[in-house]
């Protein structure tokens, strides 16, 4: 019975030895499971980043030709409006000196404008010179008294039409204060009706 129950045990132990070696096989193939999990997700965020940086290059290109074309929008009706396009000068590059034993400090050497660049320069510089002296020019001219216009002509007091008349009623006018209503006797068939301001010059009672 003793020799039974031993052979039992032993049965049993190996078994235990069995499940025990499994389950550590279990744990290293769960964890080896989970080490892939972390990789696809790090693969996933990456290649989603890469659609998204791919997303914004094609985006910044888009405007940039945007841009571009405003620019030239801008430009043309800047020629239709007359506003006259400044050519912008290229920026002067710079070049760094090499460092040496004697040399403590670089020195900046600037390299030349081209010489197109200077003749448009000097060209729209004459330009705003001659139109310039061209103002000042029409201001003097416009300054100057008019010498030919000498022939003035004279007033012919025959042509004027003067008539000295007696005033025979005044009254205010009804729509205005300071405008008399008078009937003026000037040798005519008939009184003429004339309308004068005299109110804050005569009394009514003095007209």
């Amino acid at each position: 019975f003793l020799a039974r129950f031993l052979v039992k045990m032993a049965a049993n132990n190996a078994v235990l030895n069995r499940l025990e070696q499994k389950g550590a096989e279990a744990d290293q193939v769960i964890e080896y499971l989970k080490q892939q999990v972390a990789l696809l997700k790090e693969k996933a965020i990456l290649q989603a980043s890469l659609r998204e940086e791919k997303k914004l290059r094609v985006e910044n290109a888009k405007l940039k030709k945007e841009i571009e074309g405003l620019k030239q929008e801008l430009i043309q009706a800047e020629i239709r409006n007359g506003v006259k396009q400044v050519a912008v000068p290229p920026s002067t590059t710079v070049s760094t000196a090499l460092f040496s034993d004697d040399i403590s400090q670089p020195t900046a050497v600037a390299s030349p404008p081209d010489s197109k660049d200077q003749i448009k320069g000097e060209d729209e510089e004459n330009k705003k010179k001659q139109k310039v002296e061209k103002k000042g020019e029409k201001r003097e001219k416009k300054r100057q008294p008019a010498t030919g216009s000498s022939d003035v002509k004279t007033v012919d007091v025959s042509l004027l039409d003067l008539r000295v008349g007696c005033i025979i009623t005044a009254q205010k006018h009804p729509d205005a204060d300071t405008l008399y209503v008078e009937e003026v006797d000037v040798g005519e068939a008939s009184p003429r009706t004339v309308v004068s301001g005299l109110v804050k010059h005569v009394p009514l009672d003095q007209v």
